[in-house]
């Protein structure tokens, strides 16, 4: 059976619960889903700066926090993919 991964957004003070969670193999694979749903806010919503500040914070099923995410993170990923390698 696979573990199972909540992707609970901190914006400030404010924390939004992932009540569902996903099935998923390993922690790498939670950090890819967190990168792409950040990617995907982002995209939707904007760059706003509440969304700059805000993190992913994925738990278990314990409510351990195995990974932060900052949306900042996710964002200079793109950068660095964007930039022609030589």
């Amino acid at each position: 059976m696979m573990p199972k991964y909540f992707f609970n957004t901190r914006i400030g003070d404010e924390l939004i619960v992932d009540p569902d969670g996903e099935d998923l193999r390993n922690p790498d694979r939670a950090w890819e889903v967190a990168r792409q749903m950040i990617l995907e806010v982002v995209k939707s919503e904007g760059a706003q700066p509440a969304l700059l500040e805000a993190v992913i914070e994925v738990t278990d099923d314990d409510g351990e926090i195995v990974l932060e995410f900052p949306f900042t993170e996710a964002l200079l990923d793109i950068e660095d993919e964007s930039e022609t390698r030589h």
